[in-house]
């Protein structure tokens, strides 16, 4: 295997891809099906079509031509100055090499050179190491609630990273 590579930016196949990534993690794992891979596909793929925006932007980990790891930073969808970290997911050839920090690093880079307020993600109960990942890199949970948004009733989870108030 040879060195994994973090490049920004659109890549041929990159919403087959990523959208098999979530598909192949998340079929397993979740029991997600056909209602979560039509959503993961029509949302990246209309983010994709905003690319050439200035405060989004996708990062992919690439190793051998393909692409192994991704995560992007979506600064229009939810306004309010803030970003929203979406289709952050790893194959399982590399994860838990570091890679996913790697990738997690530049998207909170590219947020804090872009000013936003805020970052925010959803995810759901159960994802330990990606839990781990996001406290360890400023997140905290702020909402839980049962949802069934991608066709499994599941405990969603809101996390924010956001600045202190007094």
């Amino acid at each position: 295997m040879s060195e994994i590579q973090i490049a920004p930016g659109y890549r041929p196949s990159l919403i087959g891809r990523i959208t098999h990534m979530h598909m192949a993690y998340y079929a397993p794992f979740a029991g997600f099906g056909q209602r979560f891979e039509s959503v993961v596909a029509g949302g990246l793929a209309s983010f994709c079509d905003r690319l050439h925006h200035p405060n989004n932007q996708i990062w992919l980990a690439i190793q051998d031509q393909q692409i192994v790891g991704s995560v992007a930073i979506d600064g229009e969808d939810l306004g309010n100055n803030s970003a929203h970290l979406r289709w952050f997911i790893m194959d399982d050839r590399v994860r838990g090499k570091g890679v996913g920090g790697q990738l997690l690093t530049q998207a909170l880079q590219f947020v804090d050179a872009k000013g936003f307020e805020e970052t925010q993600l959803w995810t759901f109960n159960g994802l330990h190491a990606a839990r781990h990942l996001y406290e360890s890199h400023g997140f905290k949970l702020a909402g839980e609630n049962l949802g069934n948004q991608w066709g499994t009733e599941i405990l969603e989870q809101r996390f924010c990273r956001c600045p202190q108030r007094p």
